[in-house]
């Protein structure tokens, strides 16, 4: 590879670093080329893009980024490929799933909306991450809830502030 064209990479990689907020390095040596291919397939469907990049070209392009990835510069070591999605746990379920057949992938880091995580032990709390769209589910439910409460207190009291005032107090006793 000539010096343009590594310039170009790195180029390439930080441009990528820098779209995405969700960013996770693993090791697939050892896969063959069924098992890479069917690796490729489950992060496809799960929207992850994959791509192995070369370390020292992989370093640069972090050293270059506006992000402080820490503590993942150190965890740039034999094969690395690079998992990138707009969710925060779907790589960790892709890992976690191909995992049921095979030893591999392992997570070597991940950085996540500028939280880092790094060592293959993480993969659980990854798995666990909600993303945005769950938590604002949660949220949407959770502040329904008091209004549900209050809709049926009007239904069940007959309209009368008495009424609900005594359907709200035999709901909290």
């Amino acid at each position: 590879m000539t010096r343009e064209e590594k310039s170009q990479v790195i180029e390439q990689l930080t441009a990528h670093l820098s779209e995405n907020s969700i960013i996770y390095l693993a090791d697939i040596s050892g896969l063959d080329a069924g098992a890479t291919s069917n690796l490729r397939r489950a992060c496809f469907k799960a929207g992850v893009k994959l791509k192995v990049v070369k370390n020292t070209l992989l370093a640069k392009a972090m050293e270059i980024s506006e992000k402080d990835f820490g503590e993942l510069s150190e965890v740039i070591k034999g094969n690395t490929s690079l998992m990138v999605s707009a969710s925060g746990n779907a790589p960790a379920r892709v890992i976690k799933e191909f995992r049921r057949k095979s030893d591999k992938p392992l997570l070597k880091g991940a950085y996540i909306e500028k939280s880092i995580y790094v060592g293959d032990d993480m993969l659980d709390t990854l798995v666990e991450i909600k993303s945005k769209e769950e938590l604002i589910g949660e949220i949407i439910g959770l502040l329904q809830s008091p209004v549900k409460t209050v809709i049926s207190a009007l239904k069940t009291g007959g309209g009368t502030i008495a009424g609900i005032v005594k359907t709200l107090s035999e709901r909290e006793g």
